[in-house]
């Protein structure tokens, strides 16, 4: 797995950014600490959200918003045909398959922020009913969005992992630890 690089060791926004887009990432990896395929795969409410769908989504959002800042298609083209597909593990993938590509995905995106002259350059926005007509946004925007990203399907994952079997993000982290909580 990617490993958390505390902000103030990086010294720059860049490192910064970063730093708190793995965070976000490591909350949702953890909500799967422990767990089966199954359980990964399992619905606990009545929301169509699981963490593996979750894990699955979240690997293929950033994928495709780094794609589109280096003006490539996404890996995946979702359409209203497939969006449901996006949430939910299909065919032979597996809870496994999905953090790999995850830990890809990561790696590649924070390569390419780094790599960049400066995080004011821009790129445009999909041309989508959803985004304002010929609209460019910043390397610094597109981070921020991925923060924001993933984390709100963070707390999807803590109230699911709760849902599952009670344990909570304190629990999780000292798990990952390998200490214990309370």
């Amino acid at each position: 797995m990617v490993t958390h690089v505390r902000a103030e060791a990086q010294g720059d926004e860049r490192g910064a950014l970063l730093s708190f887009l793995e965070e976000q990432r490591g909350g949702i990896r953890r909500a799967v600490l422990g767990l089966t395929d199954e359980q990964a795969r399992s619905r606990p409410s009545v929301s169509e959200l699981s963490l593996a769908g979750l894990i699955k989504h979240v690997a293929e959002t950033e994928q495709g918003w780094v794609a589109r800042a280096r003006q490539e298609p996404p890996a995946v083209r979702r359409t209203e045909a497939n969006w449901h597909e996006s949430f939910q593990l299909v065919g032979d993938e597996t809870l496994e398959s999905q953090l790999a590509y995850w830990e890809k995905v990561a790696a590649e995106t924070e390569a390419f922020i780094r790599s960049m002259p400066s995080l004011d350059d821009t790129f445009p926005l999909p041309d989508e009913p959803w985004f304002p007509p010929d609209e460019r946004v910043t390397l610094r925007w597109l981070c921020l969005h991925l923060i924001r990203e993933t984390a709100r399907h963070a707390g999807h994952a803590d109230i699911i992992r709760e849902s599952l079997d009670g344990r909570t993000a304190f629990e999780l982290v000292a798990m990952e630890r390998g200490t214990s909580w309370g």
